[in-house]
């Protein structure tokens, strides 16, 4: 196997390997103190932790330091790329590359590459609030590199 790395839908992992994620996440967020404490949280023990922690990381962990390539759906509607990079610039997230294909049946697809090193948001934050934004009917992450 030439790359150790899957990526794999959460629902689908065993479930200590699920409570492991929840742990490490009380963790980063300040929700429990001590590694006990968010083991007891979510139901499963300190060995199962230890096993798994260091082995699984949710995706958006795993893109952060990295250009990531967004391809989205907007109307075509005056304003709307623009919001689009409002929000981006409001994110502090750098846009190195856009590519716009020709509006059809009031849609067009855009494709962008976007340096995340700086972001004061958190990746899969960020493509929530861009699907909430007006005009964009899809947001999602199709790629990823250094």
């Amino acid at each position: 196997m030439e790359d150790p790395f899957v990526l794999v839908r959460a629902e689908m992992l065993p479930e200590a390997i699920q409570k492991t994620l929840e742990a490490k996440k009380l963790l980063e967020t300040g929700a429990v103190a001590t590694v006990q404490e968010a083991v007891e949280q979510v139901g499963i023990s300190r060995s199962s932790f230890y096993k798994y922690k260091d082995s699984v990381f949710p995706f958006n962990k795993m893109v952060k330091e990295k250009i990531v390539t967004v391809s989205m759906i907007l109307e075509h509607r005056a304003g709307v790329l623009s919001s689009v990079l409002g929000f981006l610039a409001a994110s502090e997230a750098n846009v190195l590359t856009i590519h716009q294909t020709i509006p059809l049946q009031g849609e067009a697809n855009v494709s962008m590459s976007v340096d995340t090193t700086q972001m004061n948001k958190d990746l899969h934050d960020v493509l929530v609030n861009l699907r909430n934004l007006r005009g964009v009917r899809r947001a999602v992450v199709v790629g990823s590199g250094e």
